[in-house]
C-alpha cells in the first residue's frame, strides 16, 4: 500500500508520526501509528527514538513486519532518565522573615546525548517557577547544562518543576532553622493570599487561582502537627529518631499548546468522541465521557471513547505535563457547547419556535415557558437526515497554563544503628482545581506520591566512576518502591476553581511526585537536626543515612 503502520508504546502520536514521516521522507498522511494501552510513561515515551525511524525503514527494506523489543538493560541506559542537579543557593529575608531575594546556581546533566526537549526541561522549565508559591521580588537563576557520560537526562514526571520546588524547600527549613522561625509560619507569611490572586511571579508568570495558606493549614490540621511532640517522644522511648517534614509544591501544566478532539453522532444511537490525546494510565476511559456526558445530559454508557491511532484524528498533541483533562477535556467541553448551538437551531425549526427561545437543558431543547421539548439524540438523528449532521471537529489552543499545587506533611522515624527510613504517616492536601472524577485523581496521587517517596529514599543511577560502566543496569540493583516501602497516605483536595478553563480543572498526574521528595527529605533532615546534620545528598538510602549519623558530630551523638 506504500504505508507505513507501527505499534508503539508512545505518548505523543502525532508528534512522533510526523518526526517519523520526515525521516523516512515521506508524507504523514503516509505513517500510521498506534499505541495500544501500554501503561505508564511519565515523560520518557514524549519523545522520539532513533528505533521508531528504523524499525519501519526495515519492515519496507525487507518486505515484511519486523518487531523490537528493548531489553531491560537496554532501557537503563538509552532510555530518558531524570533529575540530575547540582545547585547553590541563597534565600535573603529580613527580620520578620519576609523573603527579599533568592539566588540559584544549577548545573544540569543532560548525559551523553540531547534527547527529546531536555535542555529546554532543564532550562526554561526549570526557571518557570523557581520561587514556587512564594512573593520573593527579586530572582536570579544561573543554570548551565552540561553533557556527561551518563544516560541521556530528558522527562520525568514534573521535570524541572521538582528541582525548583526542592531546592526552594529545602532552603525554607535552612532558613527557620538558622533563624529561628516555624517552618509552617515562614512559609505562610510568604504566601499571597487567595484575594490577591492572580499573582505574577519576578519573572512575569502569571498563577491565576490557589489557596496557598488554606491549603497549607488544612494539612498540619489533618496531619495532627500539634501533636507531633509527643509521637517524637515516643520514638524516642523505642530507641528511633522522629522528624516532621513539609513541602509546598506547585508546577505548571504544559506539553503542546492545542488539543484536537472530534465528537460524532452514530446511526445506532451512541456518540464517538475521539481525542488526540491519549491513555497511558490516567483513566480518560472514564473522563473524558463524563465531561462529554455531563454537558450534553447523556448517559456515560452512551458516548464510546477512541484514541490512540493518527487515522482516527489527524491532529493531536499527545499526552504530557499533566495537560489532558485540561487541554482534551476544555476541547471536549467547547465541542459540546458548538453542537448545542447547532442543535438549538434544529430544534427550533422541530418544535416550530424560535431559536432564541430554545433552552438546553438535561440533555433535552425547550421551548422556554412550555413542556415542549426535543432530546439531543432525536435532534441529532434529524441533523443527520438533512445532510447537517451534529457531528463536531473541534481544535482548542491555551492561552494560559495551569498551576496544581498543594501541602504535603509527612513523619519518619530513623533507626539509629542502621540508617533505615521508615514512613510513620503521609499528608496531603492538593488543589488541582475543580475534580472531575476524585477517584481518578486520587489515584493518580497514589502512583505519584510513590514515585516521589523512591526517588525520596531509594532510587539512584550508579557508574563506575573510573570506567563509567552503568552499576545500576537491572531492578536487582536499581530499588523502586513496593508496597510494603509505603504506608497508606491520606489525601484530600481543597480544589479552588481554575480561572483559565471552563471546566476549572488544573491537571494532577505529577503534583504528587513533586511535592513528594522535599517533603520526605525535610522530615529525615528534622529527625537528623538533633544530631547535628543539616544536610543530607539524596537518596536517602539506609546505607547513607547511617554515614551522615556515623559521622555526626561526636557531641551530637
Amino acid at each position: 500500500t506504500g504505508r507505513y503502520t507501527a505499534r508503539v508504546s508512545a505518548q505523543s502520536l502525532h508528534a512522533t508520526r510526523d518526526h517519523v514521516a520526515r525521516a523516512l521522507g515521506v508524507p504523514p498522511a503516509q505513517v500510521r501509528f498506534v499505541a495500544p494501552d501500554v501503561g505508564g510513561g511519565f515523560g520518557a515515551k514524549n519523545f522520539i527514538y532513533p528505533e521508531q525511524v528504523l524499525i519501519p525503514w526495515a519492515a519496507k527494506r525487507v518486505g515484511r513486519p519486523v518487531k523490537w523489543i528493548a531489553g531491560r538493560g537496554e532501557v537503563f541506559v538509552a532510555d530518558h532518565a531524570g533529575r540530575d542537579h547540582q545547585a547553590e543557593a541563597e534565600l535573603a529575608l529580613d527580620a520578620e522573615g519576609h523573603f527579599l531575594a533568592l539566588r540559584i546556581i544549577s548545573i544540569a546533566n543532560l548525559g551523553a546525548y540531547l534527547e527529546g526537549s531536555a535542555g529546554g526541561v532543564q532550562t526554561f522549565q526549570y526557571a518557570f517557577l523557581p520561587g514556587t508559591v512564594y512573593r520573593i521580588p527579586a530572582i536570579e537563576l544561573i543554570v548551565a547544562a552540561v553533557f556527561t557520560n551518563t544516560a541521556p537526562i530528558g522527562v520525568l514526571r514534573g521535570p524541572g518543576y521538582g528541582e525548583a520546588v526542592n531546592i526552594m524547600e529545602r532552603l525554607i527549613d535552612a532558613a527557620a532553622r538558622q533563624r529561628g522561625f516555624d517552618r509552617a509560619e515562614l512559609r505562610r507569611i510568604n504566601m499571597p493570599v487567595q484575594t490577591a490572586m492572580p499573582v505574577t511571579n519576578a519573572f512575569g508568570n502569571r498563577i491565576d487561582s490557589g489557596a496557598f495558606p488554606e491549603t497549607l493549614d488544612r494539612a498540619l490540621a489533618a496531619a495532627d502537627v500539634a501533636g507531633f511532640a509527643a509521637r517524637r517522644r515516643d520514638s524516642e522511648t523505642r530507641g528511633l529518631l522522629r522528624g516532621l517534614g513539609l513541602a509546598y509544591h506547585i508546577k505548571a501544566t504544559g506539553g503542546s499548546p492545542s488539543e484536537n478532539v472530534d465528537v460524532r453522532f452514530e446511526a445506532d444511537g451512541t456518540v464517538s468522541l475521539i481525542t488526540g490525546t491519549q491513555t497511558i494510565g490516567q483513566g480518560h476511559e472514564t473522563t473524558f465521557p463524563q465531561i462529554l456526558a455531563d454537558r450534553l445530559g447523556l448517559p456515560n454508557d452512551m458516548i464510546r471513547l477512541a484514541q490512540g491511532d493518527t487515522d482516527l484524528i489527524p491532529l493531536g498533541g499527545g499526552h504530557g505535563s499533566s495537560r489532558a483533562t485540561y487541554m482534551g477535556g476544555t476541547a471536549i467541553w467547547r465541542a459540546a457547547d458548538i453542537i448545542i448551538e447547532k442543535g438549538r437551531r434544529i430544534a427550533a425549526e422541530a418544535l416550530e419556535a424560535a431559536e432564541a427561545d430554545i433552552r438546553f437543558e438535561d440533555g433535552r431543547f425547550v421551548v422556554a415557558g412550555t413542556d415542549r421539548t426535543v432530546d439531543l439524540l432525536h435532534v441529532a438523528r434529524i441533523a443527520r437526515e438533512t445532510g447537517d449532521p451534529l457531528d463536531t471537529y473541534y481544535a482548542w489552543t491555551r492561552e494560559w497554563m495551569t498551576f496544581p499545587n498543594g501541602a504535603h506533611v509527612v513523619e519518619v522515624e530513623i533507626d539509629r544503628e542502621t540508617g533505615e527510613v521508615i514512613l510513620a504517616h503521609y499528608t496531603a492536601v492538593d488543589d488541582y482545581g475543580v475534580v472531575v472524577n476524585p477517584m481518578i485523581a486520587a489515584g493518580q496521587a497514589h502512583g505519584a506520591i510513590a514515585q516521589g517517596i523512591g526517588q525520596a529514599l531509594l532510587e539512584r543511577a550508579t557508574y563506575d566512576p573510573r570506567s563509567g560502566q552503568v552499576l545500576a543496569g537491572s531492578f536487582m540493583d536499581y530499588p523502586l518502591p513496593r508496597a510494603d516501602d509505603l504506608l497508606p497516605f491520606d489525601l484530600t483536595f481543597n480544589p479552588t476553581r481554575c480561572t483559565t478553563n471552563p471546566l476549572g480543572v488544573k491537571g494532577c498526574g505529577e503534583a504528587g511526585m513533586v511535592g513528594a521528595f522535599p517533603a520526605v527529605t525535610s522530615a529525615i533532615l528534622d529527625a537528623l537536626t538533633p544530631l547535628g546534620i543539616t544536610q543530607i545528598v539524596g537518596p536517602a538510602t539506609a546505607y547513607c543515612v547511617w554515614r551522615a549519623i556515623k559521622s555526626a558530630p561526636a557531641k551530637a551523638t
